[in-house]
């Protein structure tokens, strides 16, 4: 594995570089300082807000690439890089159905802050984790702002309770089961591979050039983007089938395994 041409490095959050308490490692910003004096772009890629991110890689937030809600929202400090929002009428649509659906809580997700309604707080406790900016209205079928993604999430299994409800929808928008209890719905262009692409043909990188870690559904379009995909020894069968490598679980530093022979 020759890692000698690698500009780019790319982690997801979520059951990836964050731990199972949702924590980033003291050895990843260490190891980040190494990346940066090789010249070696970073790229938190996730599901979750951008707010959520930069929170979690606050000492370095202005220095990297942050993309957001699945690879509708793309930004670097204060350079919008992309936004792929869903129209108002595939929002409704959307809507018309979850609201069919029993035991769920959709979330609608702007560039900047999150939408719901106060069913239950026990869910927007657990929210609080994903979404750090976010606002509780009266009901989401009357919201006319941007919506970059619906996220759906069930206290089960979004697989299971969720995906089998929304799948027709997959002909015109991106449906990814993208957690064990979350299921997003966007634009069909929104998503990490797309916003990935986006990047690499600003920084003129090549696919031997990037680095790309993943866990989930929703990271599959971006690890066959690179020749060195990682899936996580935790992730599902399906990224373990795309990944060209693998590394160690999340709460094993398998991120930080890869990168300390990469600065190496």
């Amino acid at each position: 594995m020759d890692l000698s041409k690698i500009k780019m490095v790319v982690s997801d959050m979520d059951g990836t570089l964050l731990n199972s308490n949702h924590q980033v490692s003291e050895q990843f910003f260490e190891l980040f300082k190494e990346l940066q004096s090789r010249d070696i772009t970073f790229v938190a890629a996730s599901g979750r807000q951008y707010n959520s991110i930069i929170d979690k890689l606050a000492p370095i937030k202005d220095e990297i690439i942050v993309i957001a809600e699945n690879g509708g929202f793309a930004k670097k400090q204060d350079t919008e890089i992309l936004v792929t929002p869903l129209d108002q009428q595939q929002v409704a649509e959307i809507l018309a159905t979850l609201n069919k659906i029993p035991n769920i809580h959709p979330v609608l997700c702007g560039k900047h802050q999150a939408y719901l309604t106060n069913k239950s707080n026990e869910f927007v406790n657990k929210l609080a984790e994903y979404y750090t900016e976010f606002e509780i209205i009266d009901n989401l079928n009357t919201f006319t702002s941007e919506v970059i993604k619906i996220a759906i999430y069930h206290f089960e299994s979004s697989e299971q309770f969720i995906y089998p409800f929304v799948k027709h929808f997959e002909k015109d928008l991106k449906v990814k089961v993208s957690g064990e209890n979350w299921l997003d719905i966007s634009n069909m262009n929104a998503h990490k591979g797309y916003a990935l692409s986006k990047v690499m043909d600003s920084y003129n990188l090549k696919s031997n050039e990037i680095m790309v870690f993943g866990d989930y559904n929703n990271d599959l379009e971006m690890l066959a983007l690179s020749d060195y995909g990682f899936a996580m020894a935790n992730a599902h069968p399906n990224v373990k089938k795309v990944a060209k490598y693998s590394t160690l679980s999340n709460d094993d530093n398998g991120v930080e395994h890869i990168l300390k022979m990469l600065v190496k």
